[in-house]
């Protein structure tokens, strides 16, 4: 059969539209995964160390489909580009004002949280914002799914994500949750700070008191839980996060070599032909960034408080995008807007 050419037309411009709106050329894939060795592998360790009931995790991963379009999602994270590109996605003004609107909405929960935990609300708000746009932007994947396809079909983190389908599985059963109910982000992240199975499992507190640790519908669970991770991974309360700097000379790019773990006071620091405007304890400790911009480079100096937020994402555009988020919500919210100066 010949097609014709308008015809031919049209499907390109129908796949033209697919790609350009991020959906997957490859939708997720109905084989029965339980016919696999590894799979069964998976499950006879989860029988023996967990003792799940086989029967009930066969009826389970045959529900299952595994999903090329995830192992194509997180071949291309937003956290590869460059500074430039990568900070206009989350510092938005709708992101900013719906931040304002957050905090007010929940204030009561965040100052407890601050109090309870030490962590500042524009930090919670803003790794929330971050996350999931306040709770509006869950994700849309299976997480058994996801999960599966991870461990099974991704031979780069197969460890990682069998550990954290394992995780899952164990999750599911503690909150007597059907494993196969609950969607999230293409890397199996969950609920409105998007915690991976191990973080829920760990991090995640009942906050709000009703007996069950709930951060994918419960926003006060969500702040709670936020707060108690950054705990966890010793946030100061109250101490600083990062601070523009300036260099000069080389002897900075040794600074910059060792690495976003804080190892070096500040008065050290600050003999390499780096500077900063703000005063700050000479004692703290300190590493350097350095951040892509379209024409060269911007400097930070980093603190303890920075690295916490890499413990959430390893990387050090995510914990800057984080913070500078935090802070604009903050003036906003106490100061007022500035001029608009991003596209929502």
């Amino acid at each position: 059969m010949q097609i014709k050419p308008i015809k031919l037309l049209s499907i390109w411009i129908v796949l033209a539209l697919w790609i350009m709106l991020g959906f997957p050329l490859t939708p997720p894939v109905r084989a029965d995964v339980t016919q696999r060795a590894d799979v069964n592998k998976f499950i006879d360790r989860m029988v023996k160390d967990h003792q799940f009931e086989r029967n009930h995790l066969l009826k389970v991963f045959k529900k299952v489909k595994t999903d090329p379009g995830i192992i194509e999602a997180i071949s291309r994270p937003a956290e590869a580009k460059p500074w430039h590109e990568y900070r206009p996605i989350f510092l938005t003004d709708d992101r900013i004002r719906e931040g304002v609107k957050f905090w007010r909405q929940n204030a009561t929960h965040l100052q407890r949280a601050y109090e309870t935990y030490g962590v500042a609300p524009e930090i919670i708000v803003a790794i929330i914002g971050v996350e999931t746009k306040y709770g509006k932007n869950k994700g849309k994947y299976p997480v058994m799914n996801a999960l599966t396809t991870l461990a099974f079909d991704y031979p780069q983190r197969a460890q990682f994500f069998e550990k954290e389908l394992e995780e899952f599985l164990l999750l599911a059963r503690e909150e007597k949750t059907n494993p196969m109910s609950i969607k999230g982000s293409y890397a199996g992240a969950m609920g409105k700070p998007q915690f991976i199975s191990s973080s829920y499992r760990r991090y995640a507190v009942d906050f709000d008191g009703d007996g069950k640790r709930d951060i994918l519908n419960s926003t006060v669970d969500a702040i709670g839980s936020v707060a108690n991770y950054f705990a966890a991974h010793q946030w100061y309360k109250d101490e600083p996060v990062a601070a523009p700097a300036k260099v000069d000379g080389e002897d900075f790019k040794a600074i910059l070599a060792k690495g976003i773990k804080p190892y070096i006071e500040l008065g050290e620091l600050l003999k390499n032909g780096i500077s900063i405007e703000e005063k700050k304890s000479s004692s703290l400790l300190t590493s350097l960034i350095q951040l892509e911009l379209n024409k060269g480079h911007e400097y930070w100096v980093a603190f303890n408080n920075f690295y916490v937020i890499t413990r959430y994402n390893h990387s050090e555009l995510y914990a800057m995008a984080a913070y500078q988020l935090s802070q604009e919500i903050k003036r906003f919210r106490f100061v007022g807007p500035r001029k608009p100066s991003s596209k929502n």
